[in-house]
């Protein structure tokens, strides 16, 4: 076996099978991301105890509570015959390289010393039993809904978000909305959420909502060279290390290259010589908060008092171990109770069923040479849910999404239901029953997390707002003659088409207020573009996020729980009329807070000033800050903190792939591809990120021997 590294960081691991190729990828990915790797080991399996102390306990209950229980005879099937070798096969590397440090202490990444513990060793089963890093998060707008219409009634849900297919929400039968304690969710969310130190304190870092991507692929009858181009870009949290890494994997009848999740054999974006593969999220609803009533260890089902599931585990502490009790009902896990009303609360999902770890299943499509292979894995994809964007080296592009759906019968799945029985899901859906798409007449597909369903089809109502694939659809259909390069200025398009709208709305206006008269003369001529170095998209930014967003959902009737808004909906209400007094109080409060931060001279706002990047590590070693554009609704996605500005979720990886003259494809995975701190490759492509730089993304032997760094050989005996 050999790893070749080449000048961007990027293994290119050769073997003479499949069990070593998996091997020697575990032992890389241990080489570039060991603390990395075992804080998520310790975090999902709930051992974060063990090494950081009894204030721990707690969360590493609430992360046991979200494992996977279920039969491992059915969860290795469900990925294929080859699935559990590769596990072990990789879980082995890991350990290997575990073993070489025991023996070259020096070579321990410093977090380890640090901290004052030592790397553990893996089991296959620790790859897929964890879930909680790939949630569908449907459960948390349950909560939400359920908030706002205890205190604004069903009708305020029509100003919370648009329903697609358009749906009007009804509340189940049985169900009190004001039942559901604020906190309900406070166990599910220190099980999801992930890790981060403050000085020798582990501390909680909330998962930031809107996780989303952008996926297109464009036919060779639309593109320069006759070759297809397929374009992929995550929306992810931005971390040091990036949590997408890149590697190459070749032994003989595989041979791909792609990101993937460091923690997992094989890739899942990428391509096999053949066949490209991208994806997004894709909006099936796989969650539902059920609510029980109570009486001491039993909770009511269909007219009986059926007891609760407990088990008692040892969370093991810094010499010795606590008890923890968890309690499961036959719907799932129990994550909040409420004494005083006699009540219970479990999550019900369908990432807790066989075959369900976040990507995991891309192992079964990476050997796919053809749209009908292709799709026929995604026909039992478990989880998350995703579109598949899709081309091969013959010149075909399609569309697939996949996902285990529950069958809902009565209910909508858009408010938490009684757990009595009357609520329940009746199997899955069939992947076979989803649509797809093979070279369409517009001659290019493309996913940006929208609504993309056919008429009479639902898995969900919740879909991201269609704005970023409005502005890919426009790109693309302008240009017959689009290149790898034209989809690396897309990925990086700061374009705000919603802005556009809302300064279309606002051109005519007359406000008296000198303040409101000087925001208006700013934005009257801003073409949407929120580009880094423009003061109109700073001043439109702070207007939207601080003063008109939430302007417009107080004075629409809604709650202070309703933080978010849809875009769609703001838009069609200012275009009723009416609201100039909302408009006027907004842009003179939003340019006083511009002054404020940026200084009193409009030219010299930059909104790049505000909005910056950091890529936040878990020990600190964070890289940045960086000066950041973009928006929540533009192609190079950024979504941010109102309060600071601090960009909480954007591409830290891209890829656009020349179908077919495959050493002519690029990516980026910014910050590095290594976790190491002390290695070059651990910061050593932000500032190309930054600037929408890219590398080449090398799959032929003689590109890659020409761009090697590193050379390291490995045996299966020895590691």
């Amino acid at each position: 076996m050999e790893i070749i590294v080449d000048r961007w960081g990027v293994p290119h691991i050769y073997a003479q099978n499949e069990p070593d190729l998996f091997l020697a990828q575990g032992f890389n990915a241990a080489r570039d991301r060991l603390f990395q790797l075992d804080l998520w080991r310790r975090r999902g399996l709930g051992m974060l105890s063990e090494v950081f102390g009894p204030a721990y306990v707690e969360r590493d209950r609430a992360a046991r509570l979200l494992l996977y229980r279920g039969d491992m005879e059915r969860e290795w099937a469900s990925y294929g015959p080859a699935a559990r070798q590769a596990a072990t096969s990789f879980t082995a590397g890991l350990n290997a390289y575990v073993a070489w440090l025991e023996r070259h202490p020096e070579a321990l990444p410093p977090e380890f010393a640090r901290l004052g513990y030592a790397p553990s060793r893996w089991r296959p089963e620790d790859v897929v039993r964890v879930r909680s890093h790939g949630l569908a998060m449907n459960v948390t707008s349950e909560v939400l809904r359920a908030q706002v219409v205890c205190k604004a009634g069903i009708q305020a849900d029509r100003l919370l978000w648009r329903l697609e297919p358009a749906h009007r929400t009804r509340v189940p039968l049985g169900l009190d909305p004001c039942a559901i304690p604020a906190d309900v969710l406070r166990v599910y969310q220190l099980g999801t959420q992930g890790v981060r130190l403050e000085g020798s304190t582990l501390v909680s870092e909330p998962r930031p909502p809107g996780e989303g991507s952008n996926a297109w692929a464009v036919s060779p009858r639309r593109t320069a060279t006759g070759r297809p181009v397929l374009a992929a870009d995550p929306h992810r949290s931005l971390t040091a290390p990036s949590l997408r890494y890149v590697a190459h994997l070749s032994a003989p009848g595989l041979d791909v290259i792609g990101a993937g999740e460091p923690m997992q054999p094989g890739v899942s974006l990428g391509h096999n010589g053949t066949a490209a593969f991208g994806l997004t999220i894709f909006g099936m609803d796989q969650e539902d908060l059920y609510v029980y009533r109570t009486k001491g260890d039993s909770y009511l089902y269909k007219g009986t008092w059926e007891p609760f599931r407990k088990v008692t585990e040892r969370v093991p502490v810094p010499g010795g171990g606590q008890d923890v009790e968890l309690a499961f009902t036959r719907h799932g896990p129990v994550i909040a109770t409420d004494e005083a009303r006699g009540l219970a609360y479990a999550l019900r999902t369908a990432w807790l069923e066989p075959g369900t770890a976040p990507y995991f299943g891309s192992l079964r499509y990476l050997k796919a040479r053809n749209f009908g292979e292709f799709a026929e894995v995604m026909r039992s994809w478990g989880g998350p849910p995703e579109n598949q964007v899709y081309a091969d080296a013959n010149g075909h592009v399609g569309w697939v999404p996949g996902g285990l759906a529950p069958r809902r019968t009565g209910y909508d799945g858009l408010l938490p239901v009684p757990g009595d029985g009357r609520y329940e899901w009746a199997g899955f859906r069939d992947g076979q029953d989803l649509p797809r798409l093979l070279d369409p007449p517009e001659g290019f597909v493309a996913s940006a997390n929208e609504y993309n369903l056919p008429p009479g089809q639902r898995v969900g109502y919740e879909w991201d707002q269609p704005y970023r694939r409005q502005r890919i659809a426009e790109v693309l259909a302008a240009d017959r003659r689009a290149t790898v390069a034209g989809s690396a200025r897309l990925q990086n398009d700061v374009l705000s088409t919603p802005a556009r709208s809302l300064v279309a709305l606002i051109r005519d206006l007359a406000p008296s207020e000198p303040a409101a008269a000087r925001a208006l003369g700013v934005l009257r001529d801003f073409d949407g573009v929120c580009a880094v170095d423009s003061g109109p998209a700073a001043l439109f930014e702070v207007w939207l996020s601080r003063h008109l967003g939430p302007g417009f959902l107080r004075a629409m009737g809604l709650p202070p729980e309703a933080t978010r808004f849809d875009m769609r909906i703001l838009l069609d209400e200012l275009r009723r009329g009416g609201h100039e007094d909302l408009l006027t109080r907004t842009l003179a409060a939003a340019y006083d807070d511009v002054a404020a931060r940026l200084g009193a001279d409009p030219a010299a706002w930059r909104w790049g000033d505000l909005q910056r990047t950091v890529f936040a590590s878990p020990t600190g070693a964070d890289v940045g800050p960086f000066a950041r554009g973009g928006s929540s609704y533009t192609v190079n996605a950024s979504v941010y903190h109102p309060g600071d500005f601090r960009q909480l979720l954007g591409a830290s990886f891209r890829m656009v792939l020349d179908v077919g003259a495959w050493d002519k494809s690029i990516a980026i995975n910014a910050p590095g591809q290594s976790g190491d701190e002390r290695s070059p490759h651990y910061r050593d492509l932000a500032a190309s990120w930054q600037r929408g730089e890219y590398f080449p993304l090398l799959y032929g032997k003689a590109a890659v021997e020409a761009a090697a760094a590193q050379r390291i050989a490995l045996s299966p005996a020895s590691g």
